[in-house]
C-alpha cells in the first residue's frame, strides 16, 4: 500500500486563486500558459495530488493536461477564474463521467 501523503495545489493567476490559501490549499501563482506548464510539472514531481487549475490555463496548456489524465496521478481539476467560467469545468465533468460509466448521465 502506498503511504505517501499527496498534497493539494492551485495553479492559476494571483487574483483568480488567492481566496484558495483561507482554505488551506497551497496556491502557486503564474503569469503565462509557459510558467502553468513548468509548475504543473514541478508539482507532480513533488507529490501533489489534487492540482486545481484555472480554467483558461487549463486550455492554454490542454497537452500537459492531458497526459497527466491518462495517469492515475494527480487529479487535474479546473476552476474558473474571477471573470468567470468559461464552461470547460463542466464540460470536462462531463467528460471523465462518461468516460467513467460509459455514457453522459448528466
Amino acid at each position: 500500500m502506498d503511504d505517501k501523503q499527496y498534497k493539494i495545489a492551485v495553479v492559476g493567476q494571483r487574483d483568480s486563486i488567492l481566496l484558495f490559501r483561507f482554505i488551506g490549499f497551497e496556491i502557486f501563482p503564474v503569469k503565462n500558459p509557459k510558467e502553468a506548464r513548468d509548475r504543473v510539472r514541478q508539482l507532480v514531481q513533488n507529490n501533489y495530488g489534487i492540482i486545481y487549475i484555472t480554467e483558461d490555463l487549463m486550455h492554454d496548456i490542454a497537452d500537459v493536461v492531458e497526459y497527466y489524465n491518462q495517469q492515475f496521478l494527480p487529479a487535474i481539476i479546473p476552476i474558473p477564474t474571477q471573470e468567470g467560467s468559461l464552461g470547460l469545468a463542466l464540460n470536462y465533468v462531463e467528460t471523465y463521467v462518461e468516460r467513467a460509466v460509459g455514457q453522459n448521465i448528466l
